[in-house]
């Protein structure tokens, strides 16, 4: 009698484990992700948040209180709208004409075609180039003396254009960087969604007579759109932060201003206009408001981005 309910303690016993292993182990196998966020994510937020209340700077061991104060300057800073209207213009031009080239060059690659692991390669080599190159390269290709662009456009009487001067040129310019960049890396990601669509829907449009234009319209897109959306809201968050190429571009085309985008801001960002008041001018309350301003900017643009996509993808039905 008293092994048979030692066997049933042991049982029960093991039971019990086994039903906390059931259920707390997936919990410890995400835990380090959520620690991690926290730690990286979350607190950071918070502590910017605290910051942007306060007038906090580098020079001053003192941190005083100002409330909301930083806030209501930045709304009246012409510098941080001029900066908000080069993102969103940077960001337009850059991300609408790669993503569209995406999707057209994934659709090539999958047809047949010979080589097709040597293009899909190919297409990744631009996304781990170092950006740092790829802006020492552009910024000599849209040099204003003995740039590339400019002697082509000398061909058809069009004199050298200072495109690092400008506000359009610089635009052009940095959104070229852009595209070059990650065209082919959302390529293959557009590609990886294109495979999954059954082959079976292309044969009957063939045999309908659809031309590739009209399959891609018609069947390809709307099968791919939670793609499509996706990519659509990453690009935009990604075009919200963009800081590296106009930081390096106004160093490699001696346009004067690096931190300041020009010397007239012609192509500073709200990332670089942050950076700016950061660590080159050390307010970091300012800052912080600065950056919780285009945080909510961010949130903003991925989320109408998103509502539109998802829109426009019934038209193609």
């Amino acid at each position: 009698m008293a092994t048979l309910q030692a066997t049933a303690r042991r049982g029960h016993r093991r039971l019990v484990r086994h039903t906390l292993d059931l259920k707390l182990s997936p919990y410890a196998y995400i835990a380090p992700f959520f620690l991690l966020f926290c730690a990286f994510g979350v607190f950071p937020l918070i502590f910017t948040a605290w910051v942007s209340l306060h007038e906090w700077t580098l020079t001053s061991d003192v941190h005083t209180f100002v409330g909301a104060d930083n806030f209501t300057t930045l709304l009246g800073d012409g510098y941080f709208w001029n900066a908000t209207f080069n993102t969103f213009s940077i960001g337009i031009i850059s991300t609408v004409p790669q993503l569209v080239l995406a999707i057209w060059l994934a659709h090539l690659l999958n047809r047949p075609l010979r080589a097709q692991t040597f293009f899909r390669i190919t297409l990744l080599v631009p996304n781990v180039t170092s950006v740092v190159a790829v802006v020492v390269i552009f910024s000599q290709l849209f040099g204003r003396d003995y740039g590339l662009i400019n002697w082509m456009l000398s061909w058809f009487g069009i004199d050298g254009v200072a495109w690092a001067e400008g506000t359009a040129t610089s635009h052009v310019a940095i959104s070229a960087m852009i595209m070059w960049r990650w065209t082919g890396y959302n390529a293959l990601i557009f590609l990886a969604a294109m495979q999954a669509v059954p082959k079976e829907l292309y044969e009957a449009a063939t045999l309908d007579g659809a031309s590739n234009l009209t399959q891609l319209r018609k069947i390809t897109i709307p099968m791919i759109r939670p793609t499509i959306v996706f990519v659509v809201t990453v690009s935009t968050i990604g075009a919200m932060q963009i800081l590296a190429e106009p930081l390096l571009f106004g160093a490699g085309s001696g346009a004067g201003g690096i931190t300041s985008g020009g010397p007239d801001h012609q192509f500073q960002t709200l990332a670089l206009y942050v950076y700016d008041l950061g660590f080159n001018k050390f307010d970091f309350g300012y800052a912080s408001a600065a950056s919780w301003v285009m945080f909510l900017f961010v949130v903003l643009a991925a989320g109408v981005n998103y509502l539109l996509t998802r829109r426009m993808g019934g038209a193609f039905k």
